[in-house]
């Protein structure tokens, strides 16, 4: 969801923006509505050869997890452009082939897209350059050993583990494994 054009901002966090507007009811009485506001995540799927490079993350407060390369969209990027910036600096990985997967809205409360990106054909051009509160080591893994990750516990990103377990519900793993490696 959008925050409405007579949204007045109240509050500007470092992530976080919170935007209040008056809200006409159903039974015509009027209440105070809010919502949140943050710059928006880019995920990167990076493929090399027949693999899916994946980060082994640390963060401070957070405890360790799996998940796709990625980080916050700049007010001056486009997605891609951002995507293209986080799959360099946090994997040294430079790719001529991208193709956005999909991207979700995870919550109506909040102005926020996820976008996941697949960057097919990777090549190592640099060293990685994280900042100051990451800590990510990155790995390849098979497609099958990706949905097993993806599915279990230490995997971030419960948007996508929901997206995988649905693929996989409907035997449709197949189309997102030929999708990655075409």
């Amino acid at each position: 969801m959008k925050i409405p054009e007579q949204a007045k901002k109240v509050f500007n966090g470092v992530v976080f923006d919170v935007y209040q507007w008056d809200q006409k009811l159903y039974d015509n009485s009027n209440a105070t509505f809010e919502m949140l506001k943050r710059p928006n995540t880019l995920s990167v799927i990076p493929t090399i050869e027949n693999k899916i490079v994946i980060g082994s993350h640390e963060q401070p407060g957070l405890p360790p997890s799996y998940g796709f390369l990625g980080g916050r969209q700049d007010k001056d990027e486009s997605p891609e452009q951002g995507a293209q910036r986080e799959l360099l600096e946090e994997g040294g990985l430079m790719s001529e082939n991208w193709e956005l997967y999909n991207s979700f809205s995870p919550h109506a409360k909040l102005d926020w897209i996820v976008y996941y990106f697949i960057a097919r054909d990777c090549k190592k051009t640099q060293e990685p350059n994280l900042d100051a509160g990451e800590k990510i080591k990155t790995f390849a893994v098979s497609f099958d050993e990706l949905v097993d990750m993806v599915l279990g516990e230490k995997f971030y990103g419960t948007d996508f583990a929901l997206h995988v377990a649905k693929l996989k519900i409907r035997n449709r793993l197949d189309d997102l494994r030929t999708l990655l490696f075409k």
